[in-house]
């Protein structure tokens, strides 16, 4: 009997090819679409979960009270690491030290000095840390051991950089490396990649103690009122150890140690592993966080596009149970029950799900190479795994009763005499309010996905092209270090470099106006207490203001000096201060932290120091020749391809022992909003199917009307009815569920990206205009749809239409 439903099941499909092919299409995209958004939800939940004592392991982090507001760090001062384990001898803390942008010069085999001639800028994955660190979390070691680490001037490396130095990790053992051309360490043990789903993106791993016994070189600072994001310490707990417990007892180890007398009360507390992924208060080691909300937002959209291509089932396939009333009239005469006619409906469409789970699977095996363009996911991901696989099992189940089972009841409940005498019409065939319901519910999606692509397009290009108070475009970046050798070739190097024709201006900094660095510290104005909030810093020659296009709207810049003796300082500083006038701060003297008193000369105007997710911060620049470690160029527009050529060779001239690796400040500023721009296409794309899916919806609605209307189109035309009138009666129903779905997505659309704003201190207002585009958008695709399949209808032969009973 099993067999004589599929065959009949797939003769009725065969039959009916048009209505088929849609409904494998709708599906078919959906399931795709579901497919994909499940599969970064799933990789992205699925970060560091390999190591063992993954719900055990816990970061100590810092929180900064001041008196406007909260600031957090993920980094602790560098004496709390013994302080720690004094206070906490019965847990395990591991270090982890992070330096970057810091290069590798890799030696020639047997000798401890002599360069290869192999340079590298490792802008991520150059560590310092502890055995303890691997008593934490688990690495495999394939040479080696943890305590390895305890000596100084030894380094570990993963097998994906030691084939990059040395091309066989196998022979990478006991050879020798220079790090920022100033400490030669030994490599002692090498450690099987780590996962691309890690947030510790381990690639040289060099002992703790090589930093701390050069604090100059990698920023080793002793004081407790120093901390830094990148020294950062892990701590394993005990099982059945309450994290509110340790809590409780950091609480008292930050009052013990933590100076109280500065800008801000310094508190350290437990944050799990499990958040570092999507915690962005603190960030992480990665190249990314996301937060758990964005996941939900990826969920929910899969769920609605799933829910519109069943919808789409739905009212295709009640517009085909008209069609179908003989059928299942015949079948219950001679003895079927409902039962088994709601079995062979729901066989068909369970036929019609496995195809189209067949094609979404192709279309995610074609799509899956571009999800890194709506993702941070660099790995070769595929979809042949146990997790997909269950999730396509239960979407076949859930999408066969979502989409079969009220079609089958339907069908199934026709009455055998009113089916065999062709009475089944409209009145008896579902529930019009059910469908258009349903309907509505497809164009409130469809607009809540179009208002958000709008508001995330228009707030990126906002951002893009916001005035940033500097000027982004032509400045070539070079990172190298900020040591003494640097420092003394800078001013021939920078002289060598202006007599070129193509560049106008150079500057040496520890920063770009604007980037990720928070160089942060207490600080006291005009002889005052030490203010309630912190200050920001950034060391630049006497260049840089030209070279980054800065303003000065009071006072002057500074003159010529190797250090800090004169002081400018941003208009969002004196607002904080209450100095009203910028003219009154210039003659003024400020200190920060331990420094002598330095006079205010001038006043520059507002840039953006950080993103523009961040407040413009309290700023104050100044001269300090060992922080220049950065080169900024600012280019002429003509012949830059030749002025980068001879840049590189003035760099390997003065510079030849340091790698060369170059970037563009816009490109830098571009890289700020990555998940953002990811997150709008993202909208762009699944917008659209959204409008293909409500397309192939409203197909399946007219369809059904024309269906049921057949006649009375019919008599229409026979009394003198044009085709226009027909049209405008098919379709001021659908205006009509627009308009509704319009009232019901504007709120819920405003809500969702408001709050997606709130990540921005600098966005687009949400305004009318956006919620007008958006109808106007909806109607114009409407009405294609709706007149498409009405025309087909009017332009029927009327004697035709007349003779369908």
């Amino acid at each position: 009997m099993i067999k004589n439903y599929l065959k009949i099941a797939w003769r009725n499909i065969s039959n009916r090819k048009g209505y088929s092919l849609i409904n494998i299409c709708g599906l078919a995209v959906g399931i795709s679409a579901c497919l994909l958004l499940f599969t970064v939800v799933r990789y992205e939940l699925s970060y560091d979960r390999y190591h063992p004592n993954y719900d055990r392991i816990y970061r100590i982090v810092t929180q900064d009270d001041y008196s406007d507001g909260m600031d957090y760090t993920p980094g602790i001062p560098f004496p709390a690491r013994e302080a720690v384990r004094v206070s906490f001898p019965e847990f395990t803390t591991g270090t982890l030290f992070a330096s970057y942008g810091s290069q590798v010069t890799v030696l020639e085999a047997g000798t401890a000095g002599t360069s290869s001639g192999k340079k590298f800028i490792e802008e991520t994955g150059f560590f310092f840390c502890d055995p303890e660190f691997f008593k934490v979390f688990h690495f495999t070691w394939l040479a080696g051991s943890p305590p390895v680490l305890n000596q100084p001037n030894t380094t570990v490396l993963t097998q994906k950089m030691a084939n990059k130095y040395f091309g066989d990790w196998k022979i990478a053992v006991g050879r020798f490396l220079k790090l920022d051309n100033a400490i030669t360490v030994k490599i002692a043990g090498i450690l099987q990649d780590p996962p691309a789903n890690s947030d510790f993106p381990l690639g040289i791993v060099t002992s703790y103690a090589t930093a701390k016994g050069n604090p100059t070189i990698w920023g080793y600072n002793p004081d407790w009122g120093n901390t830094t994001s990148n020294f950062q310490l892990y701590m394993l707990l005990s099982e059945h150890v309450p994290m509110a417990n340790i809590n409780k007892q950091l609480l008292q180890f930050s009052k013990k140690n933590y100076k109280q007398d500065l800008a801000s009360k310094k508190t350290s507390f437990l944050q799990p592993l499990s958040q570092l992924h999507f915690d962005n208060r603190f960030g992480n080691f990665g190249d990314h966080t996301i937060s758990k909300a964005t996941l939900w937002t990826l969920s929910l959209i899969g769920v609605f596009i799933i829910i519109m291509a069943c919808i789409n089932f739905i009212n295709l396939a009640t517009a085909q149970a008209v069609g179908r009333s003989k059928e299942v009239g015949i079948r219950k005469v001679l003895g079927s029950d409902r039962l088994q006619l709601l079995g062979q409906v729901m066989g068909e469409t369970f036929l019609i799900v496995l195809v189209a789970m067949a094609l979404a699977v192709i279309l995610g095996t074609i799509g899956l190479p571009y999800i890194k363009l709506i993702a941070s996911i660099e790995e070769q991901l595929s979809l042949i795994n146990w997790q997909t696989v269950t999730f396509l099992a239960g979407m076949v189940i859930v999408v066969t009763l979502l989409a079969g089972l009220y079609p089958a009841l339907v069908v199934s409940g026709f009455n055998p005499a009113l089916a065999l005498k062709n009475k089944i019409n409209s009145a008896t065939v579902g529930k019009a309010s059910l469908r258009k319901g349903l309907v509505v519910t497809q164009f409130a999606i469809s607009q809540i996905l179009i208002i958000g692509t709008i508001v995330a397009v228009s707030q990126m290009n906002y951002v893009h092209n916001a005035e940033l108070g500097f000027n982004k475009e032509a400045l070539l970046i070079i990172n190298t270090n900020a040591d003494s050798v640097v420092q003394s070739r800078q001013n021939a190097f920078k002289e060598k470099l202006l007599q070129m024709p193509g560049i106008q201006a150079v500057s040496f900094s520890s920063d770009v106006p604007s980037s990720d660095n928070n160089w942060a510290g207490n600080f006291s104005f005009d002889h005052r207490p030490d203010e309630k909030f912190n200050i920001y810093r950034k060391a630049g020659d006497e260049d840089y203001f030209k070279t980054y296009g800065l303003q000065i709207v009071a006072g002057r810049i500074f003159e010529k000096s190797d250090t800090a003796k004169e002081i400018v300082v941003n208009e969002t500083l004196l607002r904080k201060l209450g100095v009203k006038n910028s003219a009154d701060a210039v003659g003024k003297e400020i200190r920060s932290g331990r420094s002598g008193w330095k006079t205010i000369v001038g006043v520059v105007k507002d840039f953006n120091t950080n993103s523009l997710r961040e407040e413009v911060k309290p700023l104050m620049l100044f001269q300090r020749k060992d922080r220049y470690s950065v080169t900024g160029i600012k280019l002429r527009s003509s012949n830059i391809p030749k002025t980068k050529t001879a840049i590189e060779a003035t760099w390997n001239q003065y510079f030849p022992e340091y790698a060369y690796t170059i970037s563009y400040m816009d490109e830098n500023i571009k890289r700020f909003y990555e998940q953002e721009d990811q997150l709008s296409l993202l909208y762009k794309i699944f917008a659209g199917i959204a409008i293909f899916i409500s397309c192939l919806g409203l197909y399946g609605l007219v369809s059904y009307m024309a269906v049921q209307r057949t006649k009375e189109i019919g008599i229409r035309k026979v009394l003198g009815g044009t085709i226009t009138h027909i049209l405008w009666i098919f379709s001021r129903e659908f205006f009509m569920l627009l308009g509704i779905a319009f009232l019901v997505s504007v709120p819920v659309a405003w809500w969702l990206m408001n709050n997606w704003l709130q990540d921005f201190e600098f966005r687009v207002p949400i305004s009318p205009w956006i919620f007008i585009l958006s109808i106007l958008i909806s109607i114009i695709v409407a009405a294609i749809t709706v007149s498409y399949r009405s025309i087909r209808a009017a332009i029927v032969n009327p004697i035709k239409s007349l003779r369908t009973e």
